[in-house]
């Protein structure tokens, strides 16, 4: 018979005492969490490494130009060349500089980011997050995130002083603050960035740092983020020597790092969890192998082969193990689009899983990725193979005149 061992093991799956049915339905519901919580975290951690990625691509450029030689002293004149290469959309020359800054007797250490005012808007998204006020970085106006406002406890054209950092690395000379005036206010959804950035004029963002012209850096914004390499080449080409060219990756690598390695490490330990309930169709099996050993022994006696029972058992274990990770996947999707309700009800029970004050989330992030579910199903499949070959082969040995005698 072609077929018999399938027709063996489907037998074996509609067995007439309820114990059997029992124990197997447990084990494929232990596949069916197994899987569904694998495919939880894994598009959980994908959500989240997405949505650091937008946050930071709306914010940031995708490529910076620093030179070797300190400031870029003809900044416009390399923003014109950079310009040439087909992709870009918007550059900018920038300042960054750490200041302090005092307004309403509070203090606060933020970064300025000393712009172009004609030209920001083109390397940044925060034109269009602003929530008060206007995105006008001209003469002695700034911007900033609505945590570092409110922490300062600002209103619009209020004025605010900078103490640059300068007084500090030349002791021998002294800056003045720079007075600028608050004109709007942004919020990006990321806090360190709603409370640690200031936007401001190129000629402010010089004053601190004690330049008279030029730029330290060139900001650089091209129509497709994730062509950073093929840009940051090419960028490099048109400038030649003398100039740095990094990429937003490069940038923050120490966040995506993190965010990979943290990601793996959470499929290595929920890993555990697939193979204990892979463990759990195994025991279905030599439950079934003990309970069945005098029909075994009489299929051996009747000269059914080796190979034919086990692979019966196989089987067995084989769909156990695709049932329970086709229903494993769809209540892993079950449960990401129901999200939200399950937060707001676990929100009741005084459980905060996602505090907004902390990571400023209307919702959990996620995103399902095929190659993630494939690699799930792949792994939790192949182990329910290798696992279900102790079973059949401990029936496949069995010897018939021994098992007859349990008749």
């Amino acid at each position: 018979m072609k077929f018999f061992s399938l027709f063996l093991a489907l037998k074996y799956l509609r067995p007439k005492r309820s114990f059997v049915s029992v124990v197997t339905l447990i084990s494929i519901s232990g596949v069916i969490l197994g899987v569904a919580i694998l495919i939880i975290v894994q598009s959980v951690m994908a959500g989240f490494d997405q949505m650091w990625r937008d946050k930071i691509l709306s914010f940031k450029p995708h490529i910076i130009v620093s030179s070797h030689y300190g400031a870029i002293l003809d900044p416009y004149e390399v923003c014109d060349k950079i310009k040439e290469v087909e992709g870009v959309t918007g550059v900018c020359p920038a300042i960054q500089t750490r200041v302090l800054m005092q307004a309403n007797g509070r203090t606060v250490a933020p970064v300025v980011l000393g712009l172009d005012s004609d030209m920001a808007a083109d390397i940044s998204l925060i034109s269009s997050n602003m929530i008060f006020g206007s995105f006008d970085l001209s003469g002695n106006n700034f911007v900033a995130g609505e945590s570092l406002v409110n922490s300062l406890y600002m209103n619009a054209n209020e004025k605010a002083l900078l103490y640059s950092a300068m007084n500090v690395v030349n002791t021998d000379e002294i800056y003045l603050p720079e007075e600028v005036e608050l004109v709007g206010v942004f919020d990006m959804g990321m806090h360190d960035y709603d409370s640690g950035f200031v936007l401001t004029s190129l000629m402010v963002g010089r004053n601190l740092v004690g330049l008279e012209q030029g730029a330290y850096v060139i900001y650089v914004m091209t129509d497709d983020a994730f062509k950073f390499s093929q840009y940051r080449r090419e960028i490099a080409n048109k400038l030649g020597t003398g100039f740095a060219v990094k990429t937003w990756k490069q940038v923050d690598s120490m966040l995506f790092q993190a965010l990979s390695h943290e990601k793996t490490m959470m499929f290595v330990l929920l890993v555990f969890i697939a193979i204990v309930a892979v463990f759990c169709v195994t025991n279905t099996l030599i439950v079934v192998t003990v309970q069945k050993t005098n029909e075994i022994g009489l299929l051996k006696a009747l000269g059914f082969s080796t190979h034919k029972i086990m692979g019966a058992f196989v089987w067995l274990g084989m769909i156990q193990c695709i049932v329970g990770t086709a229903l494993g996947i769809g209540c892993g999707f079950l449960v990401l689009h129901n999200l939200p309700n399950i937060v707001s009800l676990l929100t009741r029970f005084n459980v905060e899983v996602f505090p907004p004050e902390i990571y400023n989330l209307s919702e959990i992030p996620w995103v399902a990725s095929y190659e993630d579910i494939m690699l799930v199903c792949g792994f939790v499949i192949i182990f329910c193979a290798l696992s279900c070959l102790i079973p059949a082969w401990r029936a496949a040995k069995l010897n018939p005149v021994e098992a007859l005698r349990h008749e």
